[in-house]
């Protein structure tokens, strides 16, 4: 079996005049990123590796929720093909993980996580809002064989703030 866990990078700031790539988060963002990275601690979650787009917001939540979870920071990896906004895209990345990892973290953006999980999990979202989790759970052994799995539950921010 393998686990997907899906988060949504936190709430940017349109503050400053840069690049996309390079717009950090917003104090929401920070806020959010503190609040599901608490939550996610009590259920237990332990991924066996933890992708993030290089984009500066998602590596900022990465950053942020890794803190509250059993897992080293320095293990972290950035992945550059997170760095989308396509589901198809998005979907090809996961599956090219390592078949001895069962637990999977990815940081990455909208729509492309939003239409990932529709198509991919059992449950449909609307809009997978910022800082927002969902986690799927594929019958397979091979990352590359997953097509279309169970959500087995999701967490956004305003449900438990």
């Amino acid at each position: 079996m393998k686990r997907l866990i899906v988060i949504r990078h936190g709430k940017s700031s349109w503050e400053l005049d840069v690049r996309d790539h390079d717009r950090v988060l917003a104090q929401r963002g920070i806020d959010d990123g503190h609040l599901i990275g608490e939550h996610l601690s009590t259920m237990g979650l332990v991924p066996d590796l933890i992708w993030s787009s290089t984009a500066a917001r998602a590596l900022q939540t990465a950053t942020l929720v890794t803190e509250y979870l059993d897992y080293q920071l320095s293990k972290l990896r950035l992945n550059r093909s997170l760095y989308t906004f396509d589901a198809h895209s998005l979907a090809s990345v996961v599956r090219s993980c390592d078949d001895d990892v069962n637990t999977l973290m990815i940081f990455s953006h909208n729509h492309g996580i939003t239409e990932m999980v529709n198509a991919m999990g059992s449950e449909r979202f609307d809009n997978v809002p910022t800082t927002g989790v969902v986690v799927l759970e594929f019958s397979v052994d091979q990352w590359s064989a997953v097509e279309r799995g169970t959500t087995q539950f999701h967490v956004f921010p305003k449900e438990i703030r």
